[in-house]
């Protein structure tokens, strides 16, 4: 074989290795700005994620003008962000342990009733939440039987840090039961089966197997709890106007001094909200593609 023939069969073709990537998809996608297609979705997302951040950019920008840490050492604010602090993690704490069996239950189990069950699990999502603190106020208001009673040893449940935990719950445990049950649809239940063959018992089935591969649906459905709870606002408002939280004190605020004197506490719930979001991200992980 001649030099040339050995340099024509060693040196790659380079037109054939350019025909090459352009018909395999990956190295296509990998160049163009997006598949062909997806122009009209995208630049319709485009839209919708600009109305997200542009509101975002421009309160960012009036922090310029705003004395942020003169506004958080007011005793008001202080006082509203802990609360918020305390009782928000209390209602997800409930949330999940409560809610998290009731997903599972929903997932595995057929009985009589259960459609009629999963919409009562939704009712706190459909109904505006001041009616939902309407509707709790019909149960655990100060002049019902259970308030009464509850009121009578030094608990009452309107008006105190018990009240908004109560209604925090109810407007944002849904959210875990949904998105949990969503995460436990998605396990195989053969894998169960092969785990109960080794002798597991249905409680440990669920903890060894069932929960791990449910984890990222339950921690996001624990952040959309927590974060809805720190934001409560109207189901808080009827069953608990005080002691404030951060959202009732951010309205307090605006109605008595404007939409500057917000700004700081505003920026305390974006950030703690932040925080909570990219500390489960961080514990938890995303789910890997396979």
């Amino acid at each position: 074989m001649s030099h040339t023939d050995r340099t024509r069969t060693d040196t790659p073709d380079r037109n054939g290795d350019a025909a090459g990537a352009d018909a395999d998809p990956r190295y296509r996608a990998g160049r163009e700005w997006l598949p062909s297609g997806l122009a009209v979705p995208a630049l319709l997302g485009a839209l919708l994620l600009a109305y997200f951040v542009v509101p975002f950019a421009v309160f960012l920008l009036r922090m310029r003008d705003v004395a942020v840490g003169a506004g958080l050492a007011d005793p008001a604010v202080r006082d509203a962000i802990g609360t918020s602090l305390l009782t928000a993690p209390i209602s997800t704490a409930i949330a999940t342990v409560l809610g998290v069996p009731l997903a599972y239950v929903l997932s595995r189990a057929s009985f009589r009733g259960k459609r009629l069950v999963e919409a009562l699990v939704l009712l706190p999502l459909v109904v505006p939440p001041i009616v939902g603190g309407v509707m709790l106020l019909t149960v655990v208001g100060r002049y019902t039987p259970i308030g009464a009673a509850a009121a009578a040893v030094g608990l009452p449940l309107t008006g105190s840090r018990a009240g908004v935990v109560l209604a925090q719950t109810f407007v944002a445990a849904p959210f875990l039961v949904v998105t949990a049950r969503a995460g436990f649809d998605g396990v195989d239940p053969r894998l169960e089966e092969a785990a109960r063959t080794m002798g597991y018992g249905r409680l440990r089935t669920v903890w060894l197997v069932s929960l791990p591969l449910a984890r990222n649906a339950i921690a996001a459905g624990i952040v959309l709890t927590f974060v809805r709870a720190l934001g409560e606002f109207g189901a808080t408002m009827m069953v608990a106007y005080t002691p404030r939280t951060m959202p009732t004190q951010i309205r307090v605020s605006f109605i008595t001094r404007g939409i500057d004197a917000i700004v700081p506490i505003a920026l305390a719930l974006l950030a703690v909200a932040v925080i909570v979001v990219v500390a489960v991200q961080l514990l938890v992980g995303t789910p890997r593609r396979r």
